[in-house]
């Protein structure tokens, strides 16, 4: 990318947003994206609400200084647990308050209700989205009659990560906490995965969930979303840079990432270390 490119930032913490971005490119292949992963500090589940904005506000600072006037927080736990600051506390105070710093649960939240025909969902997250809340007080705003069951899956990304949620082992986990879901309500009929590393599990959630249950995936969802914003904010869309180019970086090893994205994407990347 060149000095002049205004790409699209989407950040995680890891590669979980790279599900994101697989579907955001499928849409709208005609901008610029700037990826980043925040591997060298991952996970951020298990941490403080502090500690996650304060690495989350990092990496969104790092996109402006590349010339992103865009983000996108492509993962549940910043979203949850920085985004809502950092809309309203810092980016009023920035040189240029006009850019924008979106998210992925309020896009998912608007449309949830419409997966479940029994008026209850089971959302399943790292413990920091699930402690947030932020699922529960979002659906309240859209569908008030839906009921929201939470179940925190701590040891999913690690699997994820470690290639080895295909391997025999992950049924156990899987089956674990799928377990504590469903013993909160039987009557669950849709099932969001609020996790972006999760739909990698796709294949083993199925094994193990009750029949006629819906899986709800964030990325496709998230990308419909960000069609919707660019349509109804011309101003936004004309600073965006349409080259078709794509860059990705992260803050730990870049042959690692390379490795792992390949799982994400489907193809192959290149990758480059930074530092925020």
């Amino acid at each position: 990318m060149n000095s002049n490119s205004a790409p699209i930032g989407i950040f995680d913490s890891g590669y979980g947003g790279l599900t994101v971005f697989r579907e955001i490119e499928k849409l709208l292949p005609q901008y610029d994206y700037l990826y980043l992963g925040d591997n060298a500090r991952a996970p951020y589940g298990p941490r403080s609400f502090e500690t996650i904005y304060q690495y989350t506000w990092q990496a969104v600072q790092w996109f402006f200084r590349k010339g992103c006037p865009l983000v996108i927080l492509a993962c549940n736990t910043a979203s949850a647990k920085a985004l809502r600051n950092i809309q309203q506390l810092d980016l009023p105070k920035t040189d240029d308050p006009s850019r924008r710093v979106l998210g992925v649960i309020r896009p998912t939240t608007e449309v949830l209700g419409q997966y479940t025909q029994s008026g209850k969902v089971g959302v399943l997250g790292t413990a920091g989205t699930i402690r947030s809340e932020s699922y529960p007080t979002e659906l309240k705003k859209y569908w008030p009659e839906v009921q929201v069951y939470q179940q925190a899956c701590p040891l999913w990304v690690p699997l994820i990560e470690g290639g080895e949620h295909h391997a025999p082992g992950a049924d156990y986990f899987v089956k674990k906490y799928l377990g504590q879901l469903f013993a909160q309500d039987q009557g669950i009929d849709a099932l969001l995965l609020g996790c972006t590393h999760y739909p990698l599990m796709l294949d083993k959630l199925r094994e193990h969930i009750p029949a006629g249950v819906c899986l709800v995936v964030q990325g496709e969802i998230v990308a419909k979303s960000l069609v919707d914003y660019l349509a109804r904010h011309p101003g936004m869309e004309s600073r965006l840079s349409k080259g078709g180019e794509h860059r990705f970086c992260t803050t730990d090893n870049a042959a690692d990432f390379e490795r792992q994205a390949g799982f994400f994407l489907g193809r192959e990347i290149e990758a480059s270390t930074v530092q925020l």
